[in-house]
Parts: C-alpha cells; structure tokens; sequence
C-alpha cells in the first residue's frame, strides 16, 4: 500500500454513496444491478453491512459484523435503510480517519488483513458498488478520484493473484488500456463497464 491509501479519507466517497442512495426511487428496488444475483435492495443492504463492518475494522472492533464471510446470502434493506445506510456511511468515515485504522491487523468478511489492506478493501467496495447502483437506477456517477485510485490499485493487484480473491472477484473483463480509469477498475472487478438496465 502506498502513503496516498494509508491517508486516504473514505468521506467523500461515503457521500456520494449516501446522494446515490438518496435517489434510489422505491419503485427500483426490485430491479438488477451489475453485480449477477443482486438487486437493488440487496445491493443497498450489501452496503448498508459493509459500511458496518469496514467501520468495525476500523476500530479493531472484531464483532459479528467484521466475521460474515463476504460470500454470504444477499442481503435486504431494512424498514429505515434511507435513515441508517447514510448514518452508517458517515461512521465509516469517521473510523478511517483515525490513524490507527491503517495500522496493525483487523479482520472483515471473516479474514484477518492487515488494516491498510482493509482501507483499500473499503474504498473499493464503496467505488464498485456505487458504479453497481447508480447504474441500475440510471444515475450519475463521478467516484472520488482517491477512491478511485486505490480502488484501481487494489483490483490490479487482485487481478495477478491466481486465486482471485479467495473466488470474491468474477474473470476480469478486458478493457481497453487507454479507457477511463473508472471503466477499467470496473472490468478488473469482472463487471462490464458497458451493461445497462
């Protein structure tokens, strides 16, 4: 990990999640999402649980929320999600900006990782995620461009390992080299950066 995602504040990114959220309509939530076997409303429940658990990483907090294995059944939305997910969202942040976070050994989805490691993990899911939302409710979507980059970074460096993630990750979708960073951090995640709704 480089000093740039060692200092690296998740808030802006955890915004532009929140304003995603903000526009999902209640009549989208039924429908699919980039992400094979997710809908919007688990898509939104995936998010509201990593916010908890990447917060509890954090913190060093290794509770329920820091061991559910990342393969688990999809998740739905809660009653009050419009209240909770930003509520979440912004405790996430808030834990990443405290030093420590990035030091030493935590553990999310069930794996012990260094924190650093955790960090990049966060940034990721909130970058590839948000992509995944705003795209099945035809939203904009501009990432953070740290997130952004650490995103990138992390799925590159996941993309050489054999095992691809312990099977997190789908075959990386080829993308051209001079695409946007964006497009290519999508296909590294196995996603097409072209699919619509």
């Amino acid at each position: 990990m480089t000093d740039t995602t060692t200092t690296l504040d998740l808030g802006p990114q955890a915004r532009i999640i929140a304003r995603l959220a903000a526009g999902v309509r209640d009549e989208q939530l039924a429908d699919a999402t980039p992400c094979p076997g997710c809908a919007v409303r688990n898509m939104l429940g995936h998010l509201t649980g990593l916010a908890g658990a990447f917060r509890d990483a954090a913190r060093k907090d290794l509770v329920a929320t820091t061991d559910t294995a990342s393969d688990a059944a999809a998740p739905d939305i809660g009653p009050g999600w419009r209240e909770e997910l930003p509520k979440v969202l912004d405790e996430l942040a808030e834990a990443w900006r405290a030093p420590a976070a990035w030091t030493g050994m935590t553990r999310a989805g069930g794996i012990d990782l260094p924190g650093a490691v955790a960090g990049a993990v966060a940034a990721d899911e909130l970058v590839i995620h948000g992509w995944d939302l705003a795209r099945a409710t035809g939203q904009e979507y501009t990432p953070d461009p740290a997130a952004l980059r650490a995103s990138h970074d992390f799925l590159r460096a996941a993309a050489e390992d054999q095992d691809r993630g312990g099977g997190i990750f789908g075959p990386v979708v080829p993308v051209p080299d001079d695409a946007p960073l964006l497009d290519r951090a999508v296909g590294l995640s196995g996603r097409d950066p072209g699919w619509t709704r």
